[in-house]
């Protein structure tokens, strides 16, 4: 077996990279996802600092961009996504950071060292996670999102106005619908990030806004594309012997009755798992129910199912307290929850939406001190 990799390092858990060890709590060869000694271990060949420029289906050969020309009898693709760069004049100076590797974040942390106001462009969770670490650094921080609101794309409103208004208690500026036009550097190695509110000036600026699947190896071998590489409910590709899994990869979902690409850990490791059978003859669908979560300030955010499939919701507990969940709805069958430090609802969550719950009464899946199961029927498995 070999893995090939366009990093310098093996591969490497990417969720700390925002929180723990942005913050310098963690360090890099705790992020490691195996022990140095796996590979040799276990007869893998490593190539690293190494990027495939060329798939060939039909060869089943890969070629690196040194010429070097490797056979496969099966592969895997797992290219995952990057970091989305500013569409805007000066999106890619050299001091407009982003979140994706850990050598982002090394150079990331190395400027936040010695700066005193951090502009953050993009109020989803990479940017919010990273304006609550740097605002515990001591710096002065500035989060310009262009949407109403933060976690508009993911999230509910009650959940983002609960994320404003943490951020604002701990001293975190956010303006929200304001457009970025354009970044220019000014002398000693500050920036001002030009706005259609005004101008922000900070020492150290991020763009966090979004990623893009890295498609473009496989778009190039004709594999079938499609806001990701389309993959079968084994992950295989459209060419035979070719496997896609995580950012870069989506698959059609029978829970959801679409084909959606997922970003996070859990469609990284379960989807992995579901490649690795396929390649050794097992019958493993991969449908899941996603999950997801976030820790800002002290506030665990949690998530299960998707809520972009639901047609309407419920709130249980006060929206502005510290604790709450958000039920979302597609009829009566249960298709997603966000809930803030409610770890209880999260987890009866998540096996309800795998066991297709149906909610039967109304008032009590509002309340919150009735457990989420009692206010649902679904089938019980053995």
């Amino acid at each position: 077996m070999t893995l090939i990799g366009e990093e310098t390092c093996a591969p490497y858990q990417r969720p700390p990279l925002s929180k723990k060890f942005l913050a310098g709590e963690v360090a890099a060869d705790r992020l490691d996802l195996l022990p140095p000694s796996f590979f040799a271990d276990h007869d893998v060949e490593t190539l690293f600092a190494r990027r495939a420029v060329m798939l060939d289906p039909k060869a089943r050969r890969v070629t690196l961009e040194d010429g070097t020309a490797i056979a496969f009898g099966q592969a895997v693709i797992a290219t995952g996504s990057r970091a989305r760069q500013l569409p805007v004049p000066g999106g890619d100076l050299e001091g407009v950071y982003a979140v994706r590797t850990i050598a982002d974040v090394e150079r990331l942390r190395s400027r936040i060292m010695a700066a005193r106001h951090a502009a953050i462009i993009g109020g989803g969770y990479i940017g919010l996670e990273v304006a609550a670490i740097v605002r515990g650094l001591g710096l002065e921080v500035t989060v310009i999102e262009a949407a109403p609101r933060v976690m508009s794309r993911t999230s509910p409103e009650a959940v983002s106005r609960a994320y404003a208004k943490l951020h604002r208690e701990n001293g975190v500026v956010l303006q929200l619908g304001c457009a970025v036009e354009g970044i220019a550097a000014l002398t000693g190695d500050r920036y001002v990030v030009n706005t259609s509110a005004g101008a922000v000036e900070a020492d150290v600026v991020l763009a966090g806004i979004g990623g893009v699947a890295n498609t473009e190896l496989a778009a190039a071998a004709g594999l079938e594309i499609d806001n990701g590489i389309i993959v079968d409910k084994r992950t295989q590709t459209s060419a035979p012997a070719i496997f896609a899994i995580g950012d870069c990869a989506a698959f059609p979902s029978a829970r959801y009755g679409a084909r959606v690409r997922l970003e996070s850990v859990q469609n990284a490791i379960d989807q992995a798992k579901a490649a690795a059978g396929a390649l050794m003859g097992r019958e493993i669908i991969y449908d899941p129910v996603p999950w997801f979560w976030s820790d800002q300030f002290g506030v665990k955010y949690q998530i299960a199912g998707l809520s972009q499939f639901g047609d309407n919701e419920i709130v249980r507990g006060d929206p502005d307290g510290s604790s709450f969940s958000v039920v979302h709805l597609a009829g009566d069958r249960l298709v997603a929850l966000d809930a803030l430090n409610r770890p209880r609802d999260y987890m009866l969550a998540r096996r309800l939406i795998e066991a297709d719950a149906r909610v039967v009464d109304r008032h009590a899946l509002a309340d919150p001190a009735v457990p989420l199961d009692q206010a649902c029927t679904f089938e019980k498995k053995s």
